[in-house]
C-alpha cells in the first residue's frame, strides 16, 4: 500500500506546473520548434508570434505596454539585471557610483547584487523594518542622500509575506528623482499589481511561483530608466538579455499568468480565509506562539510563526513525513533566517520558526490536518526535551 504524500504547505518555495500550462507548452518543444529570432523561416515566424502574444498578455496584466517586458531565466536574473544594470548605467552617466537603499529583509537575489555594487564603490543603506515587517516611511526619507539613485523594496516578502506600502514608497522616490525597483516574484499573480500607479520603474517577475514552469521570469522596465546589460552575445530582448528565447517556457509563463489573474480575487479571498483559520487554530493550541510580520498587510497564502522553546531542526524532522513546509527561504541553505532576525527574533527563535504557505488546491480539511500534526509534534518534542 502506497503511503500518502505529505501535505504541501510550501507553495512559496515553488508550485506545480498546471496541466493546462503543460499542454500550452507541449507543441513548442518539438512540433513548433523554431527560433523566435529566425524570422526568415515559417517555424521562426510561428515561434516569434507565440512570444509576441505571450509578451502582450503578460504586460497587459501589469497595465504596461509589451515592449517594456524583457524575458529572463527567472526573478533572480531579473533582479540582477535591474540592480546591476541600472546602477552601472547611472554611474556611467553621473561619472561615478551613487547611493542605494534597500530593506534588510530582502531576498538574497536583491541583497547580494547590491552588496556586489558596494564593492564597486556604491554606498548601501539596509534599513530595518518595524516588528511587523513594514518599512517606516520616515526612516526611508531620512535615509535618502543627495546621490541616492535607487531604492529596492520587495512587493511581498518571500518568508513573512508582508506587503509593503508600494504607492507611498513610489511617491517618495518620484519626489526625489530616485528609481524604484521591486521584486514581485512572490506577488505577481497573487495580488493585483500596477507598477506605474505605484511609481515602480523596475519590476522583477517569476513564473514558477504561480503554477508556471521553472527557468523563466521577466523584468518590466520604464523607457526612461537606463540599463546596462550584464551579459553580452546577442541582440535578443532589446539587446538587454542575449541568448535564444525559450519559447515553450515563455508560452507557459503567459498561460500560468492567465489562470492566476482569472481567479486572483476569488483565490485570494479563499486562501486568506484558510490562512486565518490556520493561524487561529494554531494559536489556540500552541501556547506562546508568535506571528512573524503583519497579519493585515500580508500575502493571502502566507503564515510565518515562531514556536518558542522548540528545537526547529527536530521539529522539521518530526513533521517531514507528513507536512512539506520550510523554516525560511528555499535559498537560505539552512541558515537561520536573516528576515526573522531583522524583525528582532534571535537566532534560536529564527530556527524555531516555520513558513506555512498555502496553494490553490489547499482545503479546510488540509488546514485541520496540518494543525493536528503540528500540535502533536510540538507536544511530543516538549515532553522529550522537558
Amino acid at each position: 500500500m502506497l503511503e500518502e504524500p505529505p501535505l504541501n504547505f510550501d507553495y512559496q518555495s515553488t508550485t506545480p506546473c498546471l496541466d493546462e500550462v503543460q499542454e500550452a507548452m507541449a507543441p513548442y518543444w518539438a512540433e513548433h520548434w523554431g527560433n523566435s529570432s529566425s524570422r526568415h523561416s515559417l517555424d521562426g515566424l510561428n515561434a516569434s508570434a507565440a512570444v509576441s502574444v505571450a509578451r502582450d498578455r503578460l504586460a497587459s496584466f501589469l497595465g504596461a505596454t509589451p515592449e517594456r517586458l524583457i524575458f529572463t531565466s527567472g526573478a533572480t536574473e531579473a533582479n540582477n539585471l535591474a540592480l546591476l544594470g541600472h546602477a552601472r548605467a547611472s554611474a556611467m552617466r553621473r561619472g561615478g557610483p551613487g547611493h542605494l537603499i534597500t530593506l534588510a529583509t530582502e531576498h538574497r537575489a536583491v541583497l547580494d547584487p547590491l552588496r556586489r555594487l558596494q564593492r564597486e564603490g556604491f554606498t548601501l543603506t539596509e534599513l530595518l523594518p518595524g516588528a511587523d515587517g513594514l518599512l517606516d516611511m520616515n526612516q526611508l526619507i531620512e535615509a535618502i542622500q543627495k546621490d541616492t539613485i535607487l531604492v529596492s523594496i520587495m512587493a511581498g516578502n518571500n518568508e513573512i509575506g508582508v506587503i509593503q506600502p508600494l504607492s507611498e514608497i513610489g511617491s517618495i522616490c518620484k519626489a526625489n528623482n530616485i528609481t524604484f525597483h521591486s521584486d514581485a516574484a512572490q506577488s505577481f499573480g497573487h495580488i493585483p499589481l500596477f507598477p506605474d500607479s505605484c511609481g515602480i520603474k523596475l519590476l522583477s517577475l517569476s513564473a514558477h511561483k504561480l503554477y508556471g514552469p521553472k527557468g523563466i521570469g521577466a523584468l518590466l522596465f520604464c523607457p526612461d530608466v537606463a540599463i546596462e546589460p550584464i551579459a553580452w552575445g546577442g541582440s535578443q530582448e532589446r539587446s538587454l538579455r542575449p541568448g535564444t528565447v525559450p519559447v515553450p517556457l515563455v508560452v507557459g509563463f503567459s498561460k500560468a499568468a492567465e489562470f492566476a489573474f482569472a481567479e486572483i480575487i476569488a483565490r485570494g479571498k479563499k486562501l486568506k480565509f484558510l490562512r486565518n483559520q490556520l493561524w487561529d487554530l494554531l494559536r489556540v493550541n500552541v501556547p506562546n506562539l508568535m506571528l512573524n510580520g503583519s497579519l493585515e498587510d500580508r500575502l493571502p497564502h502566507n503564515l510565518n510563526i515562531t514556536i518558542p522553546g522548540i528545537n526547529g531542526r527536530k521539529l522539521l524532522r518530526e513533521i517531514r513525513p507528513l507536512i512539506s513546509c520550510s523554516s525560511g527561504s528555499a535559498c537560505s541553505m539552512g541558515e537561520p533566517s536573516h528576515v526573522l532576525q531583522a524583525l528582532g527574533r534571535t537566532k534560536e527563535e529564527a530556527r524555531s520558526s516555520l513558513r506555512l504557505s498555502l496553494g490553490r488546491d489547499t482545503t479546510l480539511d488540509d488546514v485541520h490536518k496540518v494543525v493536528k500534526v503540528l500540535v502533536n509534534s510540538i507536544e511530543k518534542l516538549q515532553k522529550i526535551d522537558g
